[in-house]
């Protein structure tokens, strides 16, 4: 998850990623972007909920 945080930063440097350790072998990945980006965020949200098999 780092690494992709990480090649994702050099793509999109808007994007702001916080990866913390919620339990062993758990980790959280938080992701902040700009007022003017919320649309961009909004919808990759949406791709990985369609790619989870979530509605």
């Amino acid at each position: 998850m780092c690494d992709l945080a990480a090649r994702e930063s050099r793509c999109c440097s808007f994007f702001a990623f916080t990866t913390t350790v919620s339990a062993p072998g758990q980790a959280v990945l938080d992701i902040e972007v700009p007022a003017a980006y919320t649309d961009v965020l909004a919808a990759l949200a949406a791709r990985a909920d369609t790619l989870r098999g979530r509605p």
